[in-house]
């Protein structure tokens, strides 16, 4: 197997792509093989593994033509965002090796095989759709900050029902949107076929900290959470606010009925 380089790109740049169409585009020009959740490109210089969430992985190949293809994958995906680019490198060791080994951004492999390359390419996958959670979540977080620091300061949030609304419904959409996706996070489907390669799998995953940065996921969505109650319970305030008021001037106007008439009919 050869490569044009020792580097491997993993490009985030959408939520979705279509693996059947992608395959009959590939399928034209090189080998491309559906396994259980992604696509496997062979190139006569590299190998690139796309995934259907968006995420493709290019093992050595030229980053002009691997550029080229994430453009043609674009026609095919879905909710496109700007590109996310890691890049690594990587190199053959000891065939006897029992794992991969990565240290200061540089991969360590015992072997080029498709399937360990894969293994491989899930955990760089994975990490990459994980950090653009990250960072929607961190920004909400961020964007929604003055609301916190207005309750502090006022003990109220100076927006009306319909903006309150339309807030609670952006967190909503924001929460949705990644538990939606939350089962990628897990361990893929392709070791069901390949228990033997989860090792693969497993000690890059513990190099990219991925299960530490999914805990870390979980307390921004549960931020997120309680900025979404604390805005349901300030709508639900001012929701009974705006009752009470009504109340009190339909009392006020049921009085005001009552001494009319009450006068009216007393005797000149």
């Amino acid at each position: 197997m050869s490569f044009f380089n020792k580097s491997v790109e993993v490009i985030d740049f959408a939520d979705h792509i279509n693996l059947k169409s992608a395959q009959k585009q590939f399928a034209t020009r090189y080998i491309a093989e559906q396994y259980r959740d992604a696509l496997h490109i062979e190139m006569p210089k590299g190998q690139m593994f796309i995934f259907d969430y968006g995420v493709v992985v290019a093992w050595g190949v030229n980053p002009d033509k691997a550029a080229q293809y994430i453009n043609e994958l674009k026609g095919l995906a879905s909710k496109l965002h700007d590109d996310q680019v890691d890049t690594y490198e990587f190199t053959k060791v000891d065939e006897q090796a029992e794992q991969a080994l990565a240290s200061n951004d540089t991969l360590y492999l015992p072997n080029f095989q498709t399937n360990t390359l894969l293994a491989l390419s899930h955990a760089f996958a994975q990490s990459a759709k994980l950090q653009h959670y990250e960072e929607i979540a961190e920004k909400t977080i961020v964007s929604n900050q003055y609301l916190i620091d207005m309750l502090a300061k006022s003990g109220k949030i100076a927006l009306n029902r319909k903006q309150l609304a339309k807030l609670r419904g952006q967190l909503f959409q924001t929460k949705t949107d990644i538990v939606l996706h939350y089962n990628l996070l897990d361990t893929p489907e392709f070791f069901w076929d390949f228990p033997a390669l989860e090792h693969y799998y497993l000690s890059l995953g513990k190099y990219l900290e991925l299960s530490q940065r999914i805990e870390i996921l979980n307390l921004k969505l549960e931020t997120i959470q309680d900025l979404f109650d604390m805005l349901a319970a300030e709508q639900n305030h001012k929701h009974s606010s705006f009752l009470e008021w009504i109340i009190i001037i339909l009392i006020a106007i049921e009085i005001v009925i009552f001494f009319g008439e009450y006068f009216h009919i007393l005797p000149k």
